[in-house]
This record gives structure tokens, sequence and C-alpha cells, in this order.
């Protein structure tokens, strides 16, 4: 005994709801396979200690109490972190005056935000289409239902509802796709929009520390 449910059975019973969708539930299933792939590399991607170390942000900070900036290589700063980026852009630029430094930080910022937000747009693709192709599943079970009823009439129920079975399943799972999605869509923009206020912060205090840093060295 492995169970009160078996495991076969239960496989099988996923496997005959697949079926009784129709074709449509491959391309939901693709979908779904898709969107957890995507919501997995979010989560890792978007952890707030890879993407504002803790050790930068203080380091930025002292920067700023002290107004120097001490000769770091600008290379290892750049691959730690996004932050790492926008920092290294700005210090490379310190001698060219507050607008140059401004401008290469946002420039790199918009980079940085562009990989941040990388595959969401595909996200929300899976989380609009998705009910589509429940809805598609829907139209193709009540085509089937009226051919059925067009020839035999509606006598036998058993006759109809294989059609209104493929309706219901593939709107189902249309919608069991498509939820998810969205709330990790929703989710994954808010989060973005945080870390990137975070990073606009601490960009800022850069640019007033290096416009500082250079109007000393100039003295």
């Amino acid at each position: 005994m492995h169970g009160v449910f078996p495991e076969w059975r239960l496989r099988l019973i996923v496997i005959q709801i697949i079926a009784a969708g129709g074709w449509v539930m491959w391309p939901i299933i693709a979908c779904s396979v898709i969107a957890m792939a995507i919501v997995v590399d979010r989560f890792w991607v978007l952890r707030q200690r890879r993407v504002l170390p803790a050790a930068l942000i203080k380091t930025v900070h002292t920067w700023a109490k002290t107004g120097t900036i001490p000769e770091i290589s600008l290379d290892k700063v750049a691959i730690k972190s996004p932050l790492g980026r926008v920092v290294a852009a700005g210090i490379l630029n310190r001698h060219y005056g507050r607008d140059v430094i401004k401008d290469s930080i946002e420039d790199t910022g918009r980079q940085v935000v562009h990989e941040l937000e990388r595959s969401l747009n595909v996200l929300g693709t899976i989380a609009a289409i998705s009910p589509l192709l429940g809805l598609l599943g829907t139209v193709l079970g009540m085509i089937e239902v009226f051919d059925v009823i067009s020839v035999y009439g509606t006598g036998d129920a058993r006759l109809v509802a294989g059609g209104i079975g493929k309706a219901l399943v593939a709107t189902a799972g249309g919608l069991i796709v498509a939820i998810p999605s969205l709330l990790f869509y929703r989710y994954f923009c808010g989060r973005i929009d945080n870390l990137v206020m975070r990073m606009e912060e601490e960009a800022i205090l850069l640019v007033d520390t290096l416009h500082t840093s250079t109007q000393k060295e100039r003295a």
C-alpha cells in the first residue's frame, strides 16, 4: 500500500482531464511551464541582497560622510550587483562634472531596469492569452455539442457530455494558468518599482558624493 490514493491513479486522472480538454490544453500546459520558469527565475534575480547589497549601500553612505572615494576596482564593483553597475558608471565619470555623472548613472540605470524586467512581458502575455485559449476550447466544445445535437437530438445527454466537458475543462485550465501568472506579474512589477526607487536614492547620494569629491580634488 502506497497510500489511499495511488500515484498511478492520480496520473491517470490528470491525463484524462487533459484529454477531455482537447488539443487546446497543450498550449495551455506549455504556457504554465513557461510561466513557472519565469517566476522561479525572477524570484532568484530580484532578491534584495542581490540587487541592493547591504555592504555596497553602507560603502556609499561612508563615502557620503567622508566626502572622499578611495581608489577601487570598478570591475569588481560592477559585477557584484545591479547597484554596483550604477555605482561603477558614476565613479568612472567622476571627473566630468555633475551633469555627466548624473547622465551616466541614469543611462546605466535604464539598462539595469531593463534587465530586471526581463521576461515579465512574456509572463504578462501568458496571463492575458491563457483565458483566451480557455475560451477557444469552450467555443470548440460548444460547437461539438451543437454538432451532436443536430445529428442525434437532445434525447441522450451522454452524447453531448463530451463537448460540454471539453468546454468546461479548457476554461478551467486557462483560468488556472492565468490567475497565478497575473498575480506574479503584478507582484514582480511592484517589487521592481521598489528596488528601482531604492537604487535612485543611492544614486542621488552617490552623485552628490562624487561631485563633492571632484570639487575637493580640483581645489
